[in-house]
């Protein structure tokens, strides 16, 4: 489906606020636990709260669907917790 100009609007902003580009519908960005998910739609906005957040579907299991508040799907990975984790990011996009 083809943004809106308001979406594209919106997307541009919050590429500015994070610094990298946020995910994109049917892109496949991996976990830094090392699983990989599909985008099913960012950003969606909450009705109520006006947060922002990304829809997503796993790619093994069972394929489970997922949202998250966009804030935390853009988090760098805490290194103190996660010392081995290899990604700067809790989630980045599969190259």
């Amino acid at each position: 489906m083809k943004e809106t100009k308001e979406v594209q609007e919106q997307r541009e902003l919050l590429n500015v606020k994070y610094r990298r580009e946020i995910p994109m519908e049917e892109e496949i960005w991996h976990h830094f636990k090392d699983n990989a998910y599909k985008i099913i739609a960012c950003p969606v906005i909450h009705t109520e709260t006006r947060e922002i957040y990304c829809v997503y579907q796993a790619l093994y299991g069972s394929y489970g669907i997922y949202c998250r508040p966009l804030d935390m799907f853009m988090s760098e990975v805490d290194h103190e917790k996660y010392p081995k984790a290899g990604q700067k990011y809790r989630f980045e996009l599969k190259e």
